[in-house]
């Protein structure tokens, strides 16, 4: 008995397709339009290639019923929907092991669409003022005796996209309620809110200018297209001048879920981005696709848009991060370089007792805690155990492949 490996890339009207399907199918045509970044080319190439015999794999045999089994391996590249679900989960144990026992906060701090053009041509540039923007924020804040006065624990993750794949630049921010005082002593909250989100978004959008300007001044910028006018002192000086003018949105609540619910929803863009596959719904043989999403402006209703694919993969590729991006930091008592001694200090102040260490788990383990599958064992007796017979080399091909 054996499990086949099926061709990979069709999909009709009346299949629902992931991803993959769709950027085998179209992708090699619109990546020959040549707008395209080399890390927007790699990400759509891995997610093509990803569980297809580009990338090789192994055939696993049953020591019971002798079934073989193809098994190709994965593309692990960070915007493929398919992939390192294994790895949110580390990250999800490991920011579980630094709460704290206090109400926690959710913020987001977001920038003006104006800034969209001008972020797609530096995303690097824009996204680093923006990281930099909000953490001396939110550090100012925790370090003013008029709010708490010591060094606050937040983490910061970076989301590009909204609900129908434009682009929306905000940062999301978990953050402690209370901060480290100066003496060791853990400084609690004035009250039910921690900041004032008028304040808050004020500085914000202040740092956030001077950050914007200090690049324009000095030319860091790349500017082409609708951006090429920038060149120029008088039209800087007319773009920081409009977008002063208006107040920007930080929205700030306190967590009544509890932290890890908060986390949850973080961590699910912790190693992927904009788009999952139960979101699409179809993809036609006029190569249109169909995906849900949330009306926020309508009470959360669920709603369906159709777009042509390149329509769609040029929204999808907005949301690819520069190479080497880091989008989720940490600041204060959980920033890398002294989290260790900072989080033992914020723990004695709250009379917390030591961290229990949790092991690593294994794919295997994992599989079996969280999806309830032993993936050593046979699928198709559901008795015996796999074990590898043979390698499957890789056959590279940018957008075509088979898939198991």
């Amino acid at each position: 008995m054996h499990t086949q490996p099926r061709a990979g890339g069709a999909a009709g009207a009346d299949v629902k397709p992931t991803l993959a399907h769709i950027v085998r199918r179209h992708g090699a045509s619109y990546a020959s339009s040549g707008r395209l970044s080399a890390v927007q080319r790699r990400a759509l190439r891995a997610i093509a290639q990803c569980r297809t015999s580009a990338l090789g794999g192994h055939i696993a045999q049953c020591d019971a019923c002798g079934a073989h089994h193809y098994r190709y391996h994965s593309c692990r590249n960070r915007h493929c929907p398919q992939c390192q679900t294994l790895a949110k989960e580390r990250w999800l144990a490991a920011r579980r092991a630094e709460l704290l026992p206090v109400p926690y906060f959710h913020l987001v701090f977001t920038l003006p669409h104006e800034l969209n053009a001008l972020a797609q041509g530096n995303p690097r540039a824009l996204y680093g003022v923006l990281f930099a923007a909000v953490s001396k924020t939110l550090l100012e804040f925790g370090r003013n005796p008029r709010w708490l006065g010591g060094e606050i624990a937040a983490s910061l993750l970076l989301h590009t996209w909204n609900q129908v794949l434009l682009q929306h630049l905000h940062l999301h921010c978990v953050l402690a309620g209370g901060a480290l005082g100066p003496d060791g002593q853990w400084l609690q909250p004035r009250g039910a809110f921690l900041f004032p989100v008028h304040a808050l978004s004020a500085v914000f959008r202040g740092k956030f200018l001077e950050g914007l300007g200090a690049l324009l001044a000095k030319g860091k910028l790349k500017l082409a297209g609708s951006t090429a006018a920038l060149a120029q002192p008088s039209a800087q000086r007319r773009l920081l001048a409009t977008l002063r003018a208006h107040d920007w949105v930080v929205y700030a609540k306190r967590t009544l879920a509890g932290p890890e619910a908060v986390l949850d929803y973080l961590g699910r863009y912790t190693t992927k981005t904009a788009l999952s596959n139960h979101r699409l719904l179809g993809l036609d043989d006029r190569g249109d696709v169909r995906l849900s999403w949330r009306d926020r402006a309508q009470g959360n209703r669920r709603r369906i848009m159709q777009l042509p694919a390149v329509q769609f993969l040029d929204r999808f590729v907005l949301h690819v991060l520069p190479s080497g991006w880091v989008r989720i930091r940490h600041i204060g008592l959980l920033a890398n370089r002294h989290k260790r001694q900072q989080l033992a200090l914020a723990r004695a102040a709250l009379a917390m007792p030591p961290p229990t260490a949790v092991p690593k788990e294994s794919t295997q383990q994992f599989c079996l805690r969280v999806l309830g599958i032993d993936i050593e064992r046979c699928p198709a007796c559901s008795v015996g155990h796999l074990r590898i017979v043979a390698q499957i080399p890789a056959t590279p091909a940018p957008y075509q492949a088979r898939a198991p």
